[in-house]
């Protein structure tokens, strides 16, 4: 049989009009509902977040003064997942979950092994004082830079947030 991206006769071209019950139908301009689905899902799966916990979020968010949106963004950036992930200590948010959950992170010299703690401005992460747990650092640190060195200026994996500050000397 013939590829299907391959079709040599014209005639056996699927037509530009779709039938009724086709897949085409729905192609069209997306409906508010639809964007603002889509953007939730986005949301969610970007941050490793359940229905639930994104619920609890936004009913935060929509309580505390300022924008709702802005509000949302920084309680989810403030989880400690998503900083050692942002720090460079986890290639992606689920290995940062990990390490959180494996008991290789301390947070002002107290073990946390809840990946959605809301850290605080001055809070002080460090790596538990095990080679396992440096080694893991140190590897995910060490990639990042081999990144961030294919990377172009403009790229926002390149830099560090500015408000965050990583002392690499200890790893």
């Amino acid at each position: 049989g013939t590829l299907p991206g391959l079709i040599s006769n014209l005639k056996d071209l699927p037509s530009k009009n779709p039938r009724v019950g086709s897949a085409f139908w729905g192609s069209g301009r997306k409906s508010q509902y639809c964007r603002r689905l889509q953007e939730k899902q986005r949301l969610r799966f970007h941050y490793g977040l359940t229905e639930r916990q994104l619920l609890k979020y936004v009913r935060i968010a929509t309580k505390a003064k300022g924008l709702t949106g802005q509000v949302l963004l920084q309680l989810l950036e403030m989880r400690l997942d998503n900083i050692l992930f942002r720090l460079g200590m986890a290639s992606t948010i689920p290995q940062a979950r990990q390490l959180v959950n494996h008991r290789h992170i301390l947070v002002n010299d107290r073990m946390v092994d809840i990946p959605s703690y809301r850290c605080k401005p001055r809070d002080l992460i460090t790596v538990k004082d095990e080679q396992k747990s440096k080694d893991m650092i140190k590897k995910s640190l060490d990639s990042l830079d081999m990144i961030k060195k294919s990377l172009d200026d403009s790229s926002p994996r390149k830099k560090l947030p500015t408000h965050l500050i990583l002392y690499r000397k200890e790893y």
